[in-house]
Formats: structure tokens, sequence, C-alpha cells
């Protein structure tokens, strides 16, 4: 078991070993879309690249459908294990439209040997994310 500042330490030497592995400027809040982002999650028992559409209903349903429309190609050219969840709780409760990739693997950011596993999938997972994003952004904000 961990203290909650050993755990807060691990937490931010993951992300700054992370950033210092593959440094790039991510997209991740910079979409230019309102309430769409793309975020990493690394806790204790999972990690997963997720782009999320958190605005009011009438946005959310407006790109999700157009991500529904892309979804095939999504999956096809870019990531196969894509999960499509239009009605994804959070933590707290809060419902969002969400399409992840999660790895497929037991790891845990307490556990510094499954960390390179973590950033490469992040590295390798996020760039074909992005890279679909760039190609079809003008379809999805159409």
């Amino acid at each position: 078991m961990f203290s909650k500042e050993e755990s807060r330490q691990l937490r931010q030497e993951f992300w700054t070993s992370f950033g210092k592995s593959f440094p790039r400027k991510w997209i991740l809040y910079d979409t230019k879309l309102k309430g769409m982002r793309f975020k990493f999650h690394f806790d204790t028992k999972r990690a997963l690249i997720a782009l999320d559409l958190e605005d009011d209903l009438e946005h959310r349903i407006k790109h999700w459908e157009k991500l529904q429309a892309l979804k095939t190609i999504l999956i096809d050219d870019y990531l196969p294990d894509a999960i499509f969840d239009e009605d994804y709780f959070l933590e707290n409760e809060k419902e969002i439209s969400r399409i992840y990739v999660p790895l497929e693997q037991k790891v845990s950011i307490h556990n510094k040997n499954t960390w390179r596993d973590v950033m490469v999938f992040f590295n390798d997972k996020m760039n074909l994310f992005e890279a679909f994003f760039e190609e079809y952004k003008e379809v999805i904000e159409g």
C-alpha cells in the first residue's frame, strides 16, 4: 500500500518520465472543438487513451454522429481496438460520450515495471488517434 503522498509522487514521476521519453506536444485539450478532448488515463488498475465529448447534449450528439459515421475508418485504418461508448459514466457520475482504447494487460501506475509498456502504448495509440483526428477534423466539426 502506498500513502497518498507516495502515490502522488509516483504519478508525478510517471508523467514526467513519459514527457521526457516521448517529447512532443499532444493535442489533448487543444482540439479547437468545444467539449472535445483527448485524454491519457493511467491508474492502479488500467491504462487507456480516449477522445471524450463532454459538452452540452446538443454538441455531444452532433459530434458523436460525425464520429459514428467515421467509425469504420477509425477502426479499419487507425485503431482496430477502439471502443465507442455513447453513454460513458465517469467516476464522478458525469455522463459523457467516449471513444477509447484500453491497454489489454494488467498495469499499475504504482508498478514501475509496467511503466515502459504504458508509455509505448500511449505514444503509439495516441499518435494514431491524433492522425485520424487531423485527417478528419473538418468532417467532425462540419
